[in-house]
């Protein structure tokens, strides 16, 4: 597998990625910190960054090692082990307790498997040229979105779901396997990178495209060039975002 990555921190947060991508022989993973709002208090003494770092080492580790577990339970482990390292200096019943998106690739000879945890969506593109987004938009679902609506209804029943201090939002992921044969491209964003579709309009077809003729370099530059474009008002959420854009050639299966 041949991958290609950028992972870079807003333009107007140099030297605070709370981004990460981690990839090994036949895996990926990327992770998107949730930044806290200002005036926020987490209950945790560490930071987006340390749970994010701590998150993709404790993902990493079973994945290395060849773990075939269900993507599922390997987050759910991860998630728990590093509540383990922070449960006794940090009130993780917080609701704001600092989280995570979550997605995973894994590839073997007979398929491809998933895992989408909240809004870092992963795109696969078969032989045939079509591509199939497999994504988790229930974020995007919430009747409002100030600060009190989206902390009762983060990793809640009808709300949307983030890696953070609870296990079993590792089971209400987007998770399910394609055919391997029915994948040549596989592509990995957060959703600083993603937005070239999602909010500028682009279909996932020229997402992909992109990312083929210039690479993750000339998705994330694309993007910035937008974002920076953007008139006040046009989006929700930030007008910079830390961005993540991985692509995945297979090479033909055995």
């Amino acid at each position: 597998m041949q991958i290609w990555s950028v992972c870079e921190p807003a333009p107007d947060r140099v030297g605070v990625n709370e981004d990460l991508v981690i990839a090994g022989p036949d895996f990926v993973v990327v992770l998107d910190g949730a930044t806290a709002p200002a005036g926020v208090e987490s209950g945790c003494v560490h930071s987006v960054v340390w749970l994010v770092a701590r998150l993709g080492t404790q993902l990493a580790i079973p994945l290395l090692g060849g773990s075939r577990a269900p993507l599922g339970d390997l987050l759910a482990d991860a998630i728990l082990a590093v509540r383990a390292e922070h449960e006794d200096t940090c009130d993780l019943a917080n609701p704001d307790s600092p989280s995570s998106t979550v997605a995973v690739v894994r590839i073997s000879d007979e398929q491809v498997e998933h895992l989408v945890l909240a809004d870092s969506p992963v795109v696969l593109r078969g032989p045939d040229r079509r591509v199939t987004v497999l994504a988790d938009n229930r974020i995007d679902l919430l009747p409002e979105y100030t600060l009190e609506s989206v902390r009762r209804w983060r990793n809640q029943p009808g709300g949307f779901w983030v890696a953070s201090t609870e296990p079993k939002a590792a089971y209400e992921a987007v998770a399910g396997t394609t055919e391997r044969a029915a994948v040549e491209v596989v592509a990995l964003l957060t959703d600083g990178a993603s937005r070239y579709s999602e909010r500028y309009g682009h279909s996932w077809e020229e997402l992909v495209g992109l990312l083929e003729t210039g690479g993750p370099r000339a998705l994330v530059d694309r993007v910035r060039r937008y974002d920076g474009d953007a008139a006040v008002g046009a989006f929700r959420g930030k007008r910079y975002d830390d961005a993540t854009a991985v692509l995945c050639r297979l090479p033909l299966p055995r």
